[in-house]
């Protein structure tokens, strides 16, 4: 079994990303034939896996985000210039509006396999890296952006040259940090997409080589035929959490399901199948659970925990793993 020894991550930020308890993850699931993430999100799990992948199908309802993954894959070039562009508050607006705009784009991307736009999904990483708190492209958000101001809650607090706590594209340039990270990192200056630019989103582009990208429903990538029917399985489950965890459900809150339900009902009927190694994710005391190993973490803080409030919610999170997960912690156990 090869090791694989660079772990990519996003480059963007993403609420609820489970990058800093990826490798718990995997020393559960071990090295799995078949590797499903249903809610895709920013992919921190599946770019942490330390081993060579084989089978992975990953999915997510929103368009903008399985777009934003299928068009890297092909076209990383494409992406890269896209994303390149000085940060300004303006067109961060407008771009937000024609974003929200694309109202065909979604059914696109959910009936066409093989549809992806490369403008779309580099402005749209452009722009996530930039806005402050919800709502990047999403319908009612066009006015929610901080303004500028002495108090640095306005879009450029995240960039490195006036705060620390960069993140995303725009993060800790090399050109005002020696500390780079996110898809700009390497990059010796912005407007022609540089060659650090390029070569990361081909890095990128390649470790998402055969990974299927789906967008819709989570329960469609779930089924038999795509998981133990080929072999050993493991299911990285981390849905919106539920209406008494305090978060938002994103963007299944217009569903009329319950979906952290569904996932509870899947996980109870799939538990007992020895093909299948399940992680679910949630707050404690969201799932009962008999059998399986609860394993609590507390999140690192971030701009949440700043406030005076802080964030309660950080030290609730939970992770299930199911009976037939590793229990040792054999992260590199062979199956």
């Amino acid at each position: 079994m090869a090791v694989v020894e660079q772990v990519l991550k996003a480059p963007f930020p993403y609420a609820g990303g489970k990058s800093c308890v990826a490798r718990e993850v995997w020393a559960r699931l071990g090295d799995v034939r078949v590797y499903v993430e249903p809610f895709a999100g920013s992919l921190a799990v599946l770019l942490a896996r330390p081993h060579e992948p084989n089978i992975e199908t990953v999915n997510d309802l929103d368009g903008f985000i399985a777009n934003f993954w299928r068009a890297l894959q092909h076209d990383p070039d494409g992406v890269a210039q896209y994303a390149d562009y000085p940060v300004s508050e303006l067109d961060l607006h407008a771009r937000h509006q024609w974003l929200v705009n694309q109202h065909d784009f979604i059914e696109t991307m959910r009936s066409d396999p093989d549809f992806y736009d490369v403008k779309i999904a580099g402005w749209w990483v452009w722009g996530i890296s930039l806005w402050i708190g919800d709502g990047w492209c999403r319908n009612g958000y066009s006015k929610q952006l901080p303004h500028l101001g002495n108090e640095g809650r306005g879009v450029h607090r995240k960039l490195p040259h006036l705060s620390n706590a960069g993140q995303g594209v725009h993060r800790q340039l090399p050109h005002l940090s020696n500390a780079g990270q996110g898809v700009h990192r390497q990059l010796p200056h912005l407007g022609d997409a540089g060659a650090g630019l390029v070569e990361y989103m081909q890095a990128l582009a390649h470790r998402l080589r055969r990974v299927r990208v789906c967008c819709g429903d989570w329960k469609r990538v779930c089924g038999f035929s795509g998981t133990t029917h080929i072999g050993l399985t493991g299911v990285f489950l981390d849905p919106p959490y539920g209406k008494t965890s305090g978060r938002k459900d994103g963007g299944y809150a217009a569903e009329t399901h319950d979906v952290t339900g569904e996932c509870y009902e899947w996980c109870v009927a799939n538990q007992d199948n020895p093909k299948m190694r399940i992680a679910l994710c949630g707050f404690e005391g969201e799932y009962d659970l008999p059998g399986w190993e609860c394993f609590a973490w507390k999140r690192p803080g971030g701009y949440a925990s700043r406030n005076k409030n802080g964030n309660p919610n950080k030290t609730r999170e939970r992770i299930w793993f199911s009976p037939y997960c590793i229990k040792d912690g054999g992260l590199f156990d062979d199956n």
